[in-house]
Formats: structure tokens, sequence, C-alpha cells
């Protein structure tokens, strides 16, 4: 009997250290994706990149209906890529493509292409899309075109998208059979969504691999239905998607829109998405600190 007690004793020591090292090493394993902040002129209350970054960090680490997935937010490029392995996918929020905007946006660009090069995914949110004439090709290449699908050109010489504040702009999935789609239905706000994005020199035609994935019929005064939100699949196997939403810190609020944007972002990390969408919720916006006079920033620890 004692021998037997002995070995229950052993038996159950080692099942803690297993269970304890398969803890460890989901923990070690655990999906994480890097969330890039670009600098930003516009005024308190429109683009709030930092403020931004912090609400997309704090949803995906506090998901209500599937793991969560780990969130890192940084200012300025890594001095060191070597860390940036571990990530499944990258979310880029600022005034135009923090790749070409970071100070040491050389650097930045040829780590970006070595993680796109293994299949990172790519997500970049409202100006965090936009690329200027500098930037591109003649042709209006660029990499961030094959990267994500589509940019959107400001004020380039080969294409000019447009971007305008609409009192009343519906958003509508593209195809509601797309995990991105899953659990939201078209909704409506005041917000700037791009439109004639560029999508490749063939006509604007989307480029293979490329697709819409929510539209909007703009502007109201002459209205066609606009790409307003991209994906693609690419063939290193990464995944990609711009969205050109939101221009408002406040709309962050809107579940939709939310849920349309970690959808997105968990897509192309390659995890699966509920059927009925990422599920969160939210403090009050203030908490996440923005720059805007209408919101009380949020006391430092």
């Amino acid at each position: 009997m004692k021998t037997f007690s002995l070995f229950r004793f052993f038996a159950a020591i080692a099942c803690l250290l297993i269970a304890s090292t398969t803890n460890a090493l989901a923990e070690t394993n655990a999906t994480k994706v890097l969330i890039v902040v670009g600098p930003s002129n516009h005024p308190p209350g429109s683009h709030e990149p930092a403020a931004g970054a912090r609400v997309i960090e704090h949803c995906l680490e506090n998901m209500e209906n599937r793991k969560p997935i780990q969130a890192d937010v940084i200012h300025e490029w890594p001095t060191d890529g070597k860390g940036l392995d571990h990530y499944a996918s990258i979310v880029f929020i600022g005034d135009q493509f923090p790749g070409e905007r970071l100070k040491e946006s050389e650097r930045a660009m040829k780590d970006i292409a070595a993680m796109m090069k293994r299949g990172c995914g790519i997500v970049c949110i409202h100006y965090g899309v936009g690329l200027g004439n500098d930037d591109v090709a003649t042709d209006g290449d660029h990499p961030l075109l094959h990267w994500m699908g589509g940019y959107f050109a400001t004020r380039c010489d080969h294409h000019q998208s447009k971007a305008r504040i609409y009192p009343a702009a519906r958003i509508e999935p593209a195809d509601p059979r797309h995990p991105i789609a899953n659990g939201w239905k078209p909704f409506t706000l005041r917000d700037e969504p791009y439109i004639n994005n560029y999508f490749g020199p063939n006509h604007n035609h989307l480029l293979p691999g490329a697709f819409a994935v929510a539209t909007s019929m703009l502007p109201p005064d002459n209205p066609s239905r606009e790409i307003i939100a991209w994906g693609v699949n690419r063939p290193d196997g990464g995944r990609g998607t711009g969205i050109t939403l939101p221009h408002f810190y406040k709309n962050w609020e809107l579940e939709p829109l939310r849920k349309f944007i970690l959808n997105a972002i968990t897509w192309t990390a390659h995890q699966e998405v509920p059927n009925e969408g990422i599920q969160t919720s939210l403090p009050d916006l203030k908490t996440f600190n923005p720059i805007s006079v209408e919101f009380i920033p949020r006391k430092k620890k």
C-alpha cells in the first residue's frame, strides 16, 4: 500500500509538472501581433493613432469569445529585428503608411519586407493605408500594393484617391461569407472612408488574390459602389487588409466597426474568426489617453 501511495504521489507530481510545462509552452506559443504607431499631425479627436493603437491592443488581449491575442505597441522601429519573427501579423496606424514615415524608415521597410516574405500578415488602419508621390514608382508600384492589395494614393501623379468626411456613410460587407464579415451587418457612421483607392495598373482592377472587404455607395451626390476596405491572399502565404476607417476617434465605440477591424487582424494572423465575429467590450474611450480635449487624459501609474 505504501509503495502504491508513493507511486501515486510521484505520478501526481509528474502530472503537475507536465501541466505546468504545457501551460508555459502555450504561453510561449501565444499568437502575437505588433501594432506600429506612426507620426500624426491631425487635430485632437481625429486619427489619434496612439490612443487607437491602445484600443486595438486592449481588444485583442481581452477577446470574449476566443483565445486572446498578445499585442505589443511600438512608436519607434526596433534596432534589433530578430524579435519580429514572433509576430503573426503587424498593424499600422498613423498619417500615411508608417513604414515610410518612421525615422528609421529604410531599416523598417527592409524588416517589414522580411516579415512579409515569411508570410506575416499586415493590416493598415485609416490613413495608415496611404502613400505619397515620393514613396511610389512612377507607375504607382510599391511593396504595400502587393503586401496589402491596394493603398490610398495621396496626390500621386499616377492616381489620386479622394478623402472627404461624410455625415452618414453606410458601410457594407462585400462578401458576407468571408471571415472578416463574421458577426456584423451594414452600419452607418459619420466618418471619412476613402474612395477611389489604388489597386493596380490594370485600369485600377484588383490584383490577383485581392478582393473587396467592405464597400459604400459614395459620394452621396454621385454615388457608385466604392471599395473602402480590401484584402489579399498573397503568394507567400501571408494575408493583408486595408481598412480606411476610422477617422474620428469616437467611432471606436461602434461595435460593428470594432468587430470588423478585429476580425481582419485575427484573419491576417491566420487565426480562426468566430461565426459571431470577435466580441469585445470597452471601457470609456478616455481610458486610452487620447489627446482630444473632449476626453480626460488617463493618469499615469
